[in-house]
């Protein structure tokens, strides 16, 4: 993690700062039990407050696998969350999905899409699809016709668990989240016009 270099200054040095605009003079006392040098430790206590703040805003919410509170804008650029998860989300999964959605380069072929469902935490299997051909298939071989040349077969965990984790989850949130919705959306939505996908779990 970046160290956050508002974070040097402290109020002491705003208190500094503050001192140094003061004109000079016996009516101006930069002695630490005078009346006015109390006043203005207060004033530089707060802006080294406001100015940590602003820091941490900088470096932290900069940051898409660290955001937190500028989340739901990050998402809003990237057009997340996906209108058909309507599922509640872990701050995990959220970032997950921002994550992936920036770092998606676009393609079609099974090593991608094996990659988009694990940038959202899904390990699958992707077969493809074949028509049942005389002299090519075996018996027992699915009996699929040529709309299979369109399909691609996505095996999945019955269940894909998000645990809990301290400094990546928020408080109020379960210990475990489950559910396949996300990877159904996220995979449907880079599916290119003329193809679909079938889902399977736990096969």
């Amino acid at each position: 993690m970046t160290t956050n270099p508002y974070a040097t200054l402290g109020p002491a040095d705003f208190l500094a700062a503050l001192q140094g605009l003061l004109p000079t003079g016996d009516a101006w006392p930069t002695d630490p039990e005078a009346l006015l040098t109390q006043l203005l430790a207060g004033l530089a206590a707060e802006q080294a407050s406001a100015h940590a703040r602003a820091g941490d805003l900088s470096e932290r919410e900069s940051d898409p696998a660290q955001t937190a509170e500028l989340l739901p804008d990050w998402e809003r650029a990237f057009g997340l969350p996906d209108p058909c998860v309507t599922a509640p989300q872990t701050l995990q999964q959220r970032r997950r999905a921002l994550l992936a959605r920036i770092a998606a380069t676009g393609g079609q072929s099974i090593p991608y899409l094996t990659a988009v469902a694990a940038a959202i935490g899904y390990t699958v299997t992707i077969t493809r699809m074949r028509p049942f051909r005389a002299g090519m298939s075996s018996a027992g071989d699915p009996a699929w016709g040529l709309d299979a040349f369109f399909v691609l077969a996505v095996n999945a965990p019955a269940e894909t668990v998000t645990q809990f984790r301290a400094g990546s989850s928020t408080a109020g949130e379960p210990l475990q989240a489950w559910g396949n919705q996300q990877l159904e959306c996220e995979m449907n939505r880079i599916c290119h016009g003329y193809g679909k996908f079938l889902f399977s779990y736990g096969g």
